[in-house]
């Protein structure tokens, strides 16, 4: 077992764990937050979008002992009450059908609009390009992150 530091959601925090354990197990299950999805086990989805230290990374091939001293924010931390333009966005733009993906898709997309304040469609789905979503809603994905850069 390996003891881990870090910073989820703005919470310092310590967790034991085996030191192959990816990051998506130690959030869903040591911290029972699970907005963050498990899709494939391989990052090839998206599903299990986070940020580590600002950047989109697939949690489930992230080992938790390399997130020591780093900051991790999963949808539950983008925005405490829920009010991120961009998941005001997806409601507005009714992109969720089954809903899986979204937390995923949201997290990918604030990368963007972290570093892109106005991103232009291309700009747009090259950024989403890996983040799959199985129902197919990608032209209201690319809207809602058209509206929420319009308000950002």
């Amino acid at each position: 077992m390996s003891s881990v530091s870090f910073t989820i959601n703005g919470k310092a925090t310590k967790v034991d764990v085996e030191p192959k354990t990816p990051l998506l197990w130690v959030i869903r299950e040591h911290l029972n937050l699970t907005g963050t999805k498990f899709g494939c086990g391989i990052a090839s989805c998206g599903a299990c979008t986070v940020h580590i230290n600002g950047q989109s990374a697939r949690s489930c091939a992230v080992p938790a002992t390399s997130v020591a001293g780093k900051t991790v924010t999963t949808i539950e931390g983008l925005s405490p009450d829920g009010n991120h333009p961009l998941q005001r966005a997806w409601v507005a733009e009714q992109v969720p059908q089954c809903g899986y993906c979204q937390s995923g898709q949201i997290m990918q997309a604030a990368t963007l609009l972290a570093k892109t304040k106005k991103p232009t469609h291309q700009q747009i789905v090259q950024h989403m390009d890996g983040n799959i979503c199985r129902c197919g809603t990608y032209s209201r994905i690319v809207k809602a992150i058209q509206r929420a850069a319009n308000e950002v």
